[in-house]
């Protein structure tokens, strides 16, 4: 519009294309447009919205985004994108494919109906011969198209693919044949019918670690490692410290109907959903990573057979174990738990995340004082007898600081040597586990996924593990642990201080409170 013509428009009208003009910025903005009274942008969603703006060849050509389910991201991605897509390239063909014909059908309508409602505003007509509301034309000769698995697209070349949850369920994805199936659907029906460079989006709830995304990933890789998707993971709790939201780890995802700024709620929301679900589909469906199950150390009946929340039983020895992380996106296992009179190892904390060693260390005190312990154990290979010199140190600053009181005494911190491969440390607690020597005493559900999915040869080396490793061997003081995990004599801190070379004046160990 010419600078006269503006000058023709009255106040509201002025004050309409200020707001069209502002839709065409992203599709979350566009979404604002069309439904000004429901629609309300998300941090979350913003952030996808300004990543699906940079769709284009040269640009970013194929896109992943993982949420957990019900948080808007397929109103956004596949019907105001398409829209908006269509707004400002209307001789573009879109082609959206699902599991489902039907479901496709649906988003395809959806952008339809946008189009009869809002089109106008932006030059866009529906072909006044075209009624398909699963394969339809402007005016402009754009168009969209949708596709279930299996559907075809012959005929129709795509400048733009939207593949929103090609698998239906967990049972379908489990089956190698139907995994297959989309895999097929895939490289032959939706690659072969894109334009040169034409951008794809892929969104989907995570089922398996060889979904869709899982195999794509296998073959063509991440961007950032030289492969070709751009993957934008938003879980329901931020778990690396990497996180695209810039939250800290343990900060809550936000929610379509749930304020950004109301933090509390978001956290009751995503704990109430964690707690409901199985511990397998929290990390796939709401932290999108899924995890295998077979050829696991244990299976989810074997893990909850050992839940014992309630048992009355006298504690003998506390303990905090630590598998400490090597730098700032490491994780650390950290957990804890007693020997009780029936000679069985309980496990009663889990307070495992991504963090450097500064906070490990603190956090090792902090739950050590919490939970009465008389022994730290820690994993020795990280700095060799100066590995136990970071919880030291952390015990006597959180004393300063008034955290812990000078009257506590310094739990004995005996380091442990991790010599052999994780199978080889994991297995006889596995084994202990499957003996009733081994329980739980309170919900710790990410633990208990680590140890149902952990398969012996997995790149990744579960925190959790390693540190239940440590504190059962400790307790339990196995037959094996002093050539597997490490001597059970404790390193006074005079010792290591002489391997250092001194230097720490009047620091010291307690034995026991």
């Amino acid at each position: 519009m010419t600078a006269s013509a503006y000058a023709d428009l009255t106040t509201d009208e002025l004050w309409a294309e200020r707001r069209r003009l502002a839709a065409l910025r992203d599709p979350a903005m566009m979404g604002r447009y069309l439904a000004p009274k429901t629609y309300f942008a998300r941090a979350h969603t913003k952030l996808i919205a300004a990543k699906l703006t940079q769709l284009r060849p040269g640009g970013i050509e194929r896109l992943m985004v993982f949420t957990p389910p019900q948080v808007g991201k397929s109103v956004l991605v596949s019907e105001q994108t398409p829209f908006w897509w269509l707004a400002k390239r209307p001789r573009d063909r879109i082609i959206i494919g699902s599991y489902a014909t039907s479901l496709a059908k649906k988003k395809a309508k959806a952008v339809r109906d946008k189009v009869i409602e809002h089109g106008a505003a932006f030059g866009l007509h529906l072909d006044p011969g075209d009624r398909s509301t699963v394969d339809w034309s402007l005016t402009t000769g754009g168009g969209v198209k949708a596709a279930g698995v299996n559907s075809s697209l012959t005929g129709f070349p795509g400048n733009l693919a939207i593949v929103d949850d090609p698998h239906k369920n967990r049972k379908e994805t489990e089956s190698k044949v139907m995994r297959d199936n989309v895999w097929s659907w895939w490289s032959s029906t939706v690659i072969t019918r894109l334009s040169p460079g034409a951008p794809i989006v892929l969104i989907q709830t995570r089922w398996h670690e060889d979904d869709l995304a899982g195999r794509l990933l296998r073959k063509e890789g991440r961007v950032e490692d030289g492969g070709r998707w751009h993957v934008m993971n938003l879980p329901a709790i931020a778990s690396h410290m990497d996180d695209p939201l810039g939250r800290e780890v343990g900060a809550p995802l936000t929610h379509p109907l749930i304020p950004d700024d109301d933090t509390d709620a978001l956290a009751a929301h995503w704990q109430d959903k964690r707690a409901s679900v199985d511990a397998r589909d929290w990390g796939a469906l709401y932290q999108g990573e899924p995890k295998p199950r077979e050829g696991a150390l244990l299976s989810q009946d074997q893990v909850e057979r050992q839940r014992h929340f309630g048992v009355a039983v006298e504690r003998l020895r506390r303990a905090v174990a630590v598998d400490p992380s090597g730098g700032g996106k490491d994780t650390a296992g950290i957990v804890a738990g007693f020997l009780g009179d029936d000679q069985r190892v309980y496990i009663t904390h889990d307070r495992t995340r991504v963090m450097p060693s500064t906070e490990w260390a603190r956090q090792v005190c902090l739950l050590a004082y919490e939970t009465d312990a008389q022994v730290i154990y820690v994993e020795k290979s990280y700095g060799g007898d100066l590995s136990i010199l970071p919880v030291a140190g952390a015990w006597d600053q959180l004393q300063r600081e008034g955290r812990i009181p000078h009257s506590a005494l310094k739990p004995w911190i005996e380091p442990k040597t991790a010599r052999s491969g994780k199978y080889l440390r994991a297995e006889p607690i596995a084994q202990a586990w499957l003996e009733d020597r081994v329980r739980t005493h309170a919900y710790l559900p990410e633990l208990e996924d680590e140890w149902e999915t952990w398969v012996p040869g997995a790149s990744e080396s579960p925190g959790r593990i390693d540190a239940s490793v440590y504190l059962v061997y400790g307790l339990l003081q196995l037959p094996g642990s002093e050539q597997h995990i490490g001597s059970a004599a404790g390193v006074s801190l005079s010792q290591a201080a002489s391997s250092a070379g001194g230097g720490l004046g009047g620091i010291s160990l307690g034995r026991g409170r």
